[in-house]
């Protein structure tokens, strides 16, 4: 191979070292300005205490009674999850269409509070909406429920819109110059483009709305959550632990199932 064909080696960059000293920095900076003691933790006295409470979990309780009670609230948090997550993705859909599109000055402002409008919904965590539909709902799966809806709502609309503006134009410029009308090039040329990652968003979310949804019930919004904050007040630790196992077990079997859809049915 002749040398002088081969290309020159591009010259390398500052910013990654600079980058990484400048984060080695600050994580230096946080230790020091945060004053952690860390024979808090690391003391024989310490790990001595953490050991004796973690013991306090086992065995976990297994009476009959507990575990009906415990897979009733399992089936409450999959089913908060769920609903949550199917009302998502439908308001995300709607909303991700005019956030998707601009053009002239009336289709600009549409534009611009549906993506305003996205913006607010996500950056609000389920548990400050949880926490602000308690008082208007009361306690138990209604106010989770809305506030997995509200907030997966500003995440699946935001991604939907990307995909959407990143969808090739070409087929819905075919149907336009045929005659079809906004909503049939919308349902038969963009639609389906854009509908194998709009399922896959909304299973990856049902994915961190189980986890979510375990952990609303802390506020009181039922589920696996609102019985582990319950029996740990209470310092009934061998309950805590069978909830906190069916938590696990509920998140990998959502997982497992999950990966399984979007490999096999989704690629």
């Amino acid at each position: 191979m002749n040398r002088a064909s081969v290309p020159p080696r591009p010259p390398r960059g500052r910013a990654g070292p600079v980058l990484g000293l400048a984060l080695v920095v600050l994580v230096a900076a946080s230790f020091w300005s945060l004053s952690l003691r860390w024979s808090d933790f690391l003391g024989l006295q310490a790990l001595g205490q953490m050991g004796r409470f973690l013991a306090g979990f086992f065995p976990p309780e297994t009476g009959g009674a507990f575990l009906a009670k415990t897979g009733w609230a399992l089936l409450e948090t999959l089913a908060m999850s769920l609903l949550g997550t199917g009302l998502a993705a439908i308001a995300g859909l709607l909303l991700a269409l005019p956030a998707s599109q601009s053009g002239g000055v009336s289709a600009a402002v549409v534009h611009g509070v549906a993506r305003t409008a996205l913006n607010l919904l996500r950056s609000v965590p389920e548990l400050v909406w949880a926490s602000l539909l308690l008082i208007s709902a009361g306690l138990g799966p209604l106010p989770g429920t809305l506030a997995l809806a509200l907030h997966t709502t500003g995440v699946l609309g935001r991604l939907l819109a990307e995909a959407l503006e990143n969808a090739p134009p070409e087929p819905a410029q075919v149907l336009r110059s045929r005659g079809v009308g906004a909503v049939g090039v919308f349902l038969f040329a963009t639609l389906p483009q854009v509908s194998t990652q709009w399922l896959a968003y909304s299973l990856y979310r049902w994915e961190n709305n189980i986890r979510a949804a375990a952990v609303l019930g802390v506020v009181g919004a039922g589920g696996l959550g609102q019985m582990l904050s319950f029996h740990l007040g209470l310092f009934q630790m061998r309950e805590a632990c069978t909830v906190l196992l069916a938590m696990i077990g509920l998140v990998a079997l959502v997982d497992a199932l999950s990966v399984w859809v979007r490999r096999n049915h989704l690629a």
